[in-house]
């Protein structure tokens, strides 16, 4: 009988609970996937901002992928918080020989406007790490500052820089589109196949601290269980969407709370 699906999740702590390792645990466990963690960073922060930050050494952080690969294993891997270049550098290495798939959330700038990767890391990111990635996940702000162009302003715009993302490596793009203005929410996944829009009624809401975090590792866990990556995006976005619409109820912290990451199983 096989066991439960494997989840190596690589990202930083938010002490909060709301953002990074935290979201991504509470998000694979949503989805009823196993997850084994590599740190990258401690983070002090709440829901308020973020007061500091330690990156902790590439070789600690390589251990704990190691570690974890020749025992525990993973059927997919999430990448998050890098920080700086030479933690960029051991994850990529750390990986040479993973073959399964790899979501890359490129996390630049937490919820607070607090900038969680450095100018270094990104030129890194995308020569290392991007030929590597089935899925990229940028948000809107993301794309532009990966591709060094202005924010995309309309579907086209956002449909083309994803495009501009594949040819710079990456097998696939899903451009988060929770940073544009209207009613609606958009998303567009892009393949070297074509397009796939995934949209849903924009929730009025302070409480969305961890989105791009919990939508990355939903995916991630997704595709861990063995679903193509259009329907793994389609199962973590109608998630995603729940645990949203259910954020108020938690009333966690003064500022910008979590997301519901249990909408489905308690409140």
């Amino acid at each position: 009988m096989p066991g439960v699906a494997k989840l190596l999740i690589i990202a930083g702590s938010d002490s909060g609970g709301g953002a990074g390792i935290q979201a991504d645990l509470k998000a694979a466990s949503a989805r009823g996937v196993y997850a084994a963690t590599a740190i990258t960073a401690i983070t002090a922060q709440n829901t308020r901002g973020v007061q500091a930050v330690e990156m902790l050494t590439p070789d600690l952080v390589a251990r704990q992928i190691a570690s974890v690969l020749e025992d525990i294993g993973a059927d997919a891997v999430k990448i998050g918080m890098l920080g700086h270049a030479g933690i960029v550098r051991a994850v990529a290495a750390a990986l040479a020989d993973y073959d399964g798939p790899v979501v890359l959330d490129p996390v630049m700038i937490a919820k607070s406007g607090d900038a969680l990767l450095a100018e270094d890391a990104v030129a890194a990111l995308c020569d290392e790490l991007l030929p590597r990635a089935t899925l990229l996940t940028p948000n809107l702000p993301e794309a532009a500052r990966l591709l060094r162009r202005p924010v995309a302003t309309g579907s086209g715009e956002a449909a083309a820089q994803a495009a501009a993302l594949i040819a710079a490596g990456a097998g696939a793009v899903l451009v988060k589109g929770g940073h544009a203005e209207g009613e609606i929410c958009s998303d567009w996944l892009v393949t070297p196949a074509g397009a796939t829009h995934f949209h849903a009624p924009r929730i009025t809401t302070a409480n969305t601290h961890g989105t791009g975090c919990s939508f990355s590792s939903a995916i991630a866990a997704e595709l861990a269980r063995g679903l193509a990556l259009e329907q793994a995006v389609g199962a973590a976005h109608r998630w995603l969407h729940g645990a949203i619409a259910s954020a108020d109820l938690l009333r966690i912290g003064a500022g910008h709370g979590p997301v519901h990451h249990f909408h489905g199983i308690w409140t």
